[in-house]
C-alpha cells in the first residue's frame, strides 16, 4: 500500500511548477479590473469631485464586490454578475481593442457601469451602503454614477 501512495506522490509532482505566464496573467487581470474602475469613476464622476477622491473609492468598490460574493446572504445572479464583470473585464477578447487610445477601455466601462447599476437595483441602495467599508462621500459618488 505505502509504494502505491509513493506513485501517486511522484506523478503530482511530476506536474512541475506553477505555470509563470497564469499568475502573470492574473496580476495583470487585476491591474486592469482597478484601472476599468479608476476610468469608470473619473468619466461618470460628478464635475466637483478631485481624482484623489476617485483613486481612494477603486479599492473600497472592489472590496464591496468581494464581500457580495463571499456573503452566503448575496443573491445567485448577483453573484453571477459580479464573476461576469470580472471575467469580462480581465478577458483580454474585447469589443474595442485596449490599444485603442480613449475608446480601448469604453467597453470595459460600459460593461462596469451596468453591472453595478443592477447591482443596486437588485440589493438596493441601502443594502449595498450597509456593506460598504470606505467612506461615507465614496459610497455617495459611486450612488451617483450607479443612479441611487
Amino acid at each position: 500500500m505505502r509504494g502505491g501512495s509513493r506513485g501517486l506522490r511522484r506523478r503530482v509532482w511530476q506536474h512541475g511548477p506553477v505555470d509563470l505566464r497564469l499568475v502573470v496573467a492574473i496580476v495583470v487581470g487585476v491591474v486592469v479590473l482597478w484601472a476599468a474602475m479608476l476610468v469608470l469613476l473619473f468619466l461618470l464622476r460628478p464635475r466637483d469631485v478631485a481624482v484623489r477622491e476617485l483613486v481612494a473609492v477603486v479599492p473600497d468598490l472592489l472590496r464591496l464586490l468581494r464581500d457580495l460574493l463571499r456573503d452566503g446572504a448575496t443573491p445567485l445572479d448577483v453573484r453571477v454578475v459580479i464573476v461576469f464583470l470580472g471575467a469580462w473585464i480581465i478577458s483580454p477578447i474585447d469589443l474595442i481593442p485596449e490599444f485603442v487610445p480613449v475608446l480601448g477601455p469604453l467597453d470595459d466601462v460600459v460593461v462596469a457601469v451596468v453591472a453595478l447599476r443592477y447591482l443596486r437595483r437588485r440589493l438596493g441602495t441601502d443594502a449595498l451602503r450597509a456593506r460598504w467599508r470606505g467612506t461615507p462621500g465614496g459610497f455617495a459618488l459611486v450612488a451617483r454614477v450607479t443612479g441611487g
